[in-house]
């Protein structure tokens, strides 16, 4: 017989998870706002925005802490705690990816010449976007393990491929810029700041395609285990 999860928590550890990615979420506008101010001469408001992600970032901490000390012993879970433990972990790390990149700007005053904009923002919007996703798919998620619904399975699965398709277009993108920072600048040591930023950058997408895949495979162990059930 299979139990709803709803009628086994009260609080669905789900509900931690859509909280800590409502953060990331928050952390991703302000790591938005924040990149753009770094590159516009009149913006003076850098440090003030990496302060909201540094804030935004201890917030999910938090969070991310009361998930992993609030599951009673003995709860029985659709998924076990490692993998909850370890989808949460990658999803703290989309967060971890942009804080990061603001760190690393703030280490040195380098200049974004106006040529190499065009592609930085790029980059930036494509990490954005399945962070967008996750929120969706952590939702979609929660419908899934209370109510076992295949329909609600195949919306999670294409919410998931969604994500994968959007890395691989911040990959593109991650790309176009590094060919043109070659192009354009010559100091070795700008060189090398910048193309780490644009990694750094572009690893906010790989997390989220990691979490994603994640729960993918959460989803797919918890079908399995429903058949050899019925």
């Amino acid at each position: 017989m299979h139990f709803p999860f709803r009628s086994i928590l009260v609080t669905s550890p789900f509900d931690g998870l859509r909280n800590h990615v409502e953060k990331v979420r928050e952390c991703s506008w302000a790591f938005q706002q924040a990149i753009e101010c770094y590159i516009s001469d009149k913006c003076e408001e850098f440090d003030v925005l990496r302060e909201v992600v540094n804030k935004l970032e201890s917030d999910a901490d938090s969070i991310k802490r009361r998930i992993r000390g609030h599951i009673p012993k003995g709860t029985r879970m659709p998924v076990t705690e490692y993998q909850l433990f370890s989808y949460l972990k990658e999803q703290d790390r989309v967060l971890d990816a942009a804080q990061d990149s603001l760190n690393w700007l703030s280490y040195r005053a380098t200049h974004i010449p106006e040529a190499m904009e065009k592609e930085v923002f790029l980059l930036v919007d494509a990490v954005i976007e399945p962070i967008e996703e996750l929120s969706r798919m952590i939702s979609e998620a929660k419908e899934y393990f209370e109510t076992y619904s295949e329909k609600q399975r195949r919306i999670v699965k294409d919410i998931i491929h969604n994500i994968k398709q959007q890395e691989h277009e911040a990959d593109a993108r991650e790309g176009q810029l590094k060919v043109k920072i070659f192009s354009i600048e010559k100091d070795p040591v700008s060189i090398f700041h910048l193309v780490s930023l644009a990694e750094r950058i572009g690893s906010v997408a790989d997390h989220a395609e990691n979490a994603g895949d994640m729960m993918r495979a959460m989803i797919a162990k918890r079908r399995w285990t429903l058949f050899r059930e019925s």
